[in-house]
């Protein structure tokens, strides 16, 4: 990775480089890694962090930069307790209705919240053990959440699926995603399926799903919008 402008800054730019070009984080990564069975996790706000750090969807090889709105940096009101980032090659398509939630996805790729105990530094591409995913609804739209696990966590061994994981954890970030938008006069947000997480082998079903609307997307076949598809 290199970096461009200054922290802090609507100037920071993480770039993503490959031996001789520009790498997209999210076109160019491939979502499943390359240990059988795991994904990759581009980590966009480390463990502890405040800074709102995405992938800059609508930008020419989609750096990571701080998220901007209504003109100033966007940043948490606190700091978020698990590594979080998203799973490239997927897409949460917007012109898709969730045949259950009657949502339509969020326009992005889909999000990953790492429990490890480790802070993972901006940009690491981390391969990650799917534990399970909770149906985050936010202002109207589906942002479905990952729950995973870095391989190279000391839990990674113990934790195979979604009752593994202890139920303070599960609890906390259902409630750090339900509050974090409300200093801003926002609503709480809310969550489908009863508000229960889905295991693994139905968060895997997911993510696939994200996969191949992200390929109609990169083949033409979905209308992009404003993202920036490389194509």
């Amino acid at each position: 990775t290199e970096v461009e402008g200054e922290v802090a800054t609507e100037s920071f730019r993480l770039k993503f480089k490959g031996e001789d070009a520009v790498l997209s984080p999210w076109h160019d990564i491939p979502y499943k890694a390359e240990t059988e069975g795991l994904y990759n996790m581009v980590v966009e706000i480390p463990k502890y962090s405040k800074a709102k750090m995405e992938v800059a969807t609508k930008e020419e090889f989609n750096p990571i930069a701080q998220d901007i709105k209504k003109g100033k940096l966007r940043d948490y009101h606190g700091p978020i307790f698990w590594n979080y980032g998203c799973i490239p090659q997927t897409w949460e398509d917007p012109n898709v209705e969730h045949p259950e939630l009657k949502v339509n996805g969020d326009d992005d790729p889909i999000d990953v919240v790492e429990i490890g105990g480790s802070a993972l530094a901006m940009g690491t591409i981390a391969e990650v053990k799917v534990l399970g995913v909770l149906a985050m609804i936010d202002d109207g739209e589906l942002d479905w959440k990952v729950v995973a696990i870095s391989k190279d966590d000391p839990l990674a061994e113990t934790l195979n699926d979604i009752d593994d994981v202890p139920e303070a954890v599960l609890s906390g970030i259902r409630e750090w995603f339900r509050w974090y938008k409300t200093p801003d006069d926002k609503p709480l947000n809310g969550f489908g399926f009863d508000e229960k997480y889905l295991d693994a082998e139905e968060a895997k079903k997911i993510i696939d799903e994200t996969n191949e609307a992200w390929q109609k997307l990169r083949s033409g076949d979905s209308d992009a919008g404003k993202l920036w598809t490389g194509k």
